[in-house]
């Protein structure tokens, strides 16, 4: 895997219950300039260690926006001020009624098949170019499987993964 990766640091109960609480209240200041009704937020740790933030409510289609372009956004505007407020970085994951855990479990189940393809046909595959959580998310499934490996192209907008068989 070549992504950066930044250290995620060892914090206390309380100290994380800190991160939740200043993501939380960004989250809902920004949140209420939308007319989403009532909300409620869950929180609960990651898989990787990361703060999921998961918002639930009635009409929330306008925070998810077009293939989730508008929660990504939301979920980077998040991360820079809780950083900028906290003096740290500390992953924090915005989810809406679970559309990033479906996403996840799609983007493993083609990076899988991915990988059976460049195993099978013996050639490199490369991915469409998508945001980096995306890419992070491919990169940690396909590390697991011994017969392929990962890294990513481009810059920018078009950054990509590309798998290929180990020989």
């Amino acid at each position: 895997m070549s992504e950066n990766k930044k250290e995620i640091p060892q914090l206390t109960d309380e100290e994380l219950d800190n991160v939740a609480d200043t993501a939380i209240e960004f989250l809902q200041k920004i949140i209420s300039y939308y007319n989403v009704g009532e909300i409620t937020i869950n929180e609960y740790e990651g898989a990787e260690k990361e703060l999921i933030l998961d918002i639930n409510g009635d009409d929330l289609a306008i925070l998810i926006g077009q293939h989730g372009k508008t929660l990504d956004a939301l979920q980077q505007i998040i991360s820079i001020l809780s950083y900028k407020k906290l003096g740290f970085y500390y992953p924090i994951i915005i989810d809406i009624e679970g559309y990033k855990s479906r996403q996840r479990i799609k983007l493993e189940n083609m990076a899988k098949n991915i990988a059976k393809k460049a195993v099978k046909q013996q050639k490199a595959y490369s991915f469409y170019p998508m945001n980096p959580y995306k890419r992070r998310i491919i990169h940690t499934i396909l590390a697991k499987d011994d017969k392929v490996e990962t890294h990513s192209e481009g810059e920018g907008r078009n950054r990509h993964i590309v798998v290929t068989p180990v020989e």
